[in-house]
């Protein structure tokens, strides 16, 4: 079977892994660290503030099944855009909202999706006769300030086995997000 990979950070890495194993068409997710600047990285370096990393995840998916605009939808329903390096009560700077591609065939998908929600919020212009357009470049000054990094995938490290599928070994650990009402919603 033909399956691609593509990778998102925003907030905690075990929320994610929880959210987008719940979806059709997804083969497979990983916790990890996504283009850690120095290695050996692990959970406490990083959480300690000792390597500079983005916790995230790497989502294994069947193209056939799903698409990049689908897993796009879902991490901004359940990651901020626009806090920077902050998910919820989660700051810092390897928590940030982030999409790292690693087939350029991804990149303008991903682009249209992040140009889309950086202008969704604008008011509509009028042109006259009653002519009403949706103009989102008119006035950058009502764009919305994106915090979402966007690029390609450099490296990525499994994290510990102890933060895979880590709800499923600690289901009584603090969640940022609440997966029942999220199955919910996509089951709807």
């Amino acid at each position: 079977m033909y399956t691609k990979k593509i990778y998102f950070s925003g907030g905690s890495f075990h929320d994610l892994q929880a959210v987008f194993k719940e979806l059709t068409g997804v083969i497979n997710v990983r916790c990890g660290y996504i283009n850690p600047a120095s290695t050996p990285v692990d959970y406490e370096s990083v959480t300690a503030g000792r390597v500079d990393v983005v916790m995230g995840i790497c989502v294994e998916y069947n193209p056939k099944k799903t698409d990049v605009s689908y897993l796009l939808d879902i991490l901004f329903s359940v990651a901020d855009p626009y806090s920077e390096n902050r998910q919820g009560d989660l700051i810092g700077p390897m928590f940030m909202c982030g999409v790292y591609y690693n087939t350029p065939e991804d990149l303008p998908q991903i682009q249209l999706h992040l140009n889309f929600m950086a202008n969704r919020t604008n008011p509509p212009a009028v042109a006259g006769s009653n002519l009403t357009i949706n103009d989102p470049v008119s006035d950058q000054k009502q764009r919305r300030k994106l915090f979402v990094k966007s690029e390609e995938i450099k490296t990525f490290v499994e994290a510990e086995e102890t933060h895979q599928d880590y709800f499923e070994k600690n289901p009584d650990a603090p969640r940022q997000i609440d997966i029942q009402k999220f199955k919910e919603y996509i089951n709807s």
